[in-house]
């Protein structure tokens, strides 16, 4: 072996899951793997078919544009163990460095793989499980920002068991219309209705219970959509804010990654430098609230009389080219290759923080 390739660290990069992000998490992977430096690192990619079943890759065969990879016949026959021996973890009979988690939504993005990378004691990139649990339930995150004083839009939670109280008037009477009915634990818009009279409502809940046992009930603001980008453990450090300006309704799952004309992405974002330092410190404080470490983007909306209402926050932000995460890190200073040295850095910075501890 080369002294150049025992310099190099081996990351693997981990994609596709059991949650309707899957497909979303396949182009974070393809973008990450074609702008990862390859004099630094050795990749191995493993994705996670919608049963759940890990397999390798071959880094090529990915890049080609190829989807067979997802077939029944090739998770079978390329399978991946990862095991701990040595005191480290291994994917293929090579040990691995650090872990790159682009695993959007359920069983990705919600600290059950972060704990399964804890207990096999190697470094991953992102939120650790708190963070990542807390971010991913919306119901969560509100009251913990709420305790925070930061402030969030008015909703309404029910689980399953208590859907026979959930009435419209009385959502109606207290949201007013329209108001939006979301899945509690999911990203990327997948499930989210907006409701404008009852016949929608009845559909929305049904189709938010079908993702999970709680939703959220919550009212619109009508105003601007405003994102932000945080990178850090300790110290994190905010981007310039960017904005989205939709061409439709609201921002769906559509939107974001079916229709190219369905909004514009301003970035930086048209607001005065007083409003970007606000935006800016209010991601952090939300950021450190909600314990999130490595990274996340802060969604926002601003009101017509310039009233902030924190959204949500996205520990495992979506990363192909064009998303908003490494594109306003892009603006702020940092390309996207060098971003991800420095999510791959913390990770294991945190790791090595973490090894000394007592247990």
């Amino acid at each position: 072996m080369k002294k150049t390739e025992r310099m190099k660290k081996t990351i693997a990069i981990i994609f596709g899951g059991k949650s309707a992000e899957h497909d979303v998490s396949i182009q974070s992977a393809h973008s990450v793997l074609k702008v990862i430096d390859k004099l630094k690192y050795n990749v191995i990619l493993v994705g996670i078919d919608k049963k759940g079943r890990w397999f390798h890759v071959d880094e090529k065969y990915f890049l080609s544009g190829n989807q067979p990879f997802f077939s029944d016949k090739f998770v079978k026959n390329n399978p991946v163990v990862p095991c701990a021996k040595n005191g480290g973890f291994f994917i293929e009979n090579k040990k691995v460095d650090a872990v790159f988690p682009l695993v959007h939504g359920t069983f990705g993005e919600d600290g059950a793989l972060q704990g399964f990378f804890k207990i096999f004691n190697v470094p991953f990139v992102g939120a650790d499980i708190t963070g990542s649990s807390i971010g991913m339930d919306k119901d969560v995150t509100k009251r913990l920002l709420r305790e925070a004083k930061i402030t969030v839009a008015d909703y309404i939670v029910y689980k399953k068991h208590q859907k026979n109280e959930i009435s419209f008037e009385k959502i109606k009477k207290k949201l007013g219309l329209p108001f939006f009915v979301k899945p509690a634990s999911l990203g990327s818009s997948v499930g989210i209705k907006k409701v404008k009279n009852k016949s929608e409502f009845e559909v929305a809940i049904k189709d938010s219970f079908s993702y999970g046992s709680k939703i959220i009930i919550e009212e619109f603001i009508e105003g601007r959509e405003l994102e932000c980008s945080v990178l850090g453990n300790g110290k994190p450090i905010a981007s310039i804010p960017g904005e989205i300006i939709l061409h439709r309704e609201f921002y769906s799952y559509e939107a974001k990654y079916l229709d190219e004309n369905a909004a514009t992405l301003s970035i930086p974002a048209k607001i005065s430098k007083s409003m970007t330092k606000k935006i800016q410190s209010m991601a952090l404080k939300v950021f450190e609230t909600l314990c999130c470490e490595g990274m996340g983007r802060v969604d926002f909306f601003i009101a017509k009389n310039n009233r902030i209402f924190v959204n949500e926050i996205n520990t495992v932000p979506g990363f192909t080219s064009i998303s908003m995460y490494p594109k306003l890190w892009e603006y702020s200073g940092i390309p996207y290759a060098v971003l991800i040295d420095k999510l791959i850095e913390l990770a294991i910075e945190r790791h090595n923080i973490e090894s000394r501890f007592r247990i």
